[in-house]
């Protein structure tokens, strides 16, 4: 099968890499001339420019859009959309907001070129464990392209599937990525608080080893907590700063729009953020209030 890829950045490349592997031939193209040729040399097949990608892909065409959510992601999907011919497909497989996808089809459509949003998840280890794909979008051209959803998930059966019309696969995955969000900072508080009890001499990697076999608490992100303190037992080196893709930020305004209660993910939205902050104001405002209601000590800068 005929594949074109605009991205060649992480999860881009080893998604490249297992379509090479399963036998799909994979057109590609990226900015960086390094990068693609790296990739020519793994198999892929180098675009110059969208118009060289375009003109090699076999009709009806598939191409994949890999790129940064935002600008990237408009500026290539408006100069594809004016290359690609009726019957071709458009896949957005990068962290788009839903509400994007449905304006991209809306505009695709009058052109005969089919549209669809693809929420990925699998980072760094998809190469290895597989992807899972939410897609949304017209059925029977999910159902054309599923040799390439197959090759990428982590079983044929297993990991993917459409749920939805245009939009409901990037909205799925957003909510999923909330979901995340309040695990991980479930995670982190709960080994926060084994970690603050000096006393007891608790051995952090031996207590995750525990859980990750028969605890209600097992998952891949435990395993991920197992790996990260075998490799640094006390996470030295790591500074206690966290970023957020964004998609913890629509959904908790997907909340906010719809007045569905989602406490807990926006707390932990809140607290990457305040992971941010140093000499955090609001922290010396408080400080300052123990100290004239109760004459509570409070501590200088620099001492």
């Amino acid at each position: 099968m005929d594949l074109g890829l605009v991205g060649l950045g992480k999860m881009g490349g080893n998604m490249a890499r297992r379509w090479m592997r399963d036998g799909h031939r994979v057109i590609g193209y990226a900015r960086s001339a390094a990068t693609l040729e790296t990739f020519v040399r793994e198999g892929l097949v180098g675009a110059a420019s969208l118009e060289d990608l375009v003109a090699r892909l076999k009709t009806p065409r598939a191409v994949w859009l890999m790129l940064p959510a935002g600008d990237p992601t408009e500026e290539t999907v408006t100069r594809l959309g004016a290359l690609l011919a009726p019957g071709d497909v458009l896949l957005d497989g990068g962290n788009t907001h839903y509400q994007d996808d449905m304006r991209r089809a809306t505009a695709l459509a009058p052109r005969g070129i089919h549209y669809l949003d693809q929420g990925t998840s699998g980072g760094i280890w998809g190469l290895k464990e597989g992807y899972c794909l939410m897609i949304g979008g017209p059925s029977e051209i999910v159902d054309r392209l599923k040799p390439a959803f197959v090759t990428l998930a982590p079983a044929p059966d297993r990991g993917w599937g459409r749920v939805g019309p245009v939009g409901t696969g990037h909205f799925v995955k957003m909510i999923h990525n909330g979901i995340e969000y309040g695990m991980m900072q479930s995670l982190a508080e709960g080994f926060a608080l084994l970690e603050g009890k000096k006393d007891f001499g608790l051995d952090l990697l031996q207590i995750a080893s525990i859980w990750q076999s028969g605890s209600v608490v097992r998952s891949w992100l435990l395993d991920l907590v197992a790996r990260a303190l075998q490799e640094q037992p006390g996470l030295e080196g790591i500074a206690p700063y966290v970023e957020d893709s964004g998609e913890g930020r629509w959904t908790v305004q997907e909340s906010l729009d719809s007045a569905v209660p989602a406490p807990v993910i926006a707390l932990s939205l809140m607290e990457r953020f305040r992971s941010r902050q140093q000499g955090s104001f609001a922290d010396r405002v408080l400080a300052a209030m123990r100290q004239q209601f109760g004459g509570h000590a409070i501590k200088r800068s620099g001492s």
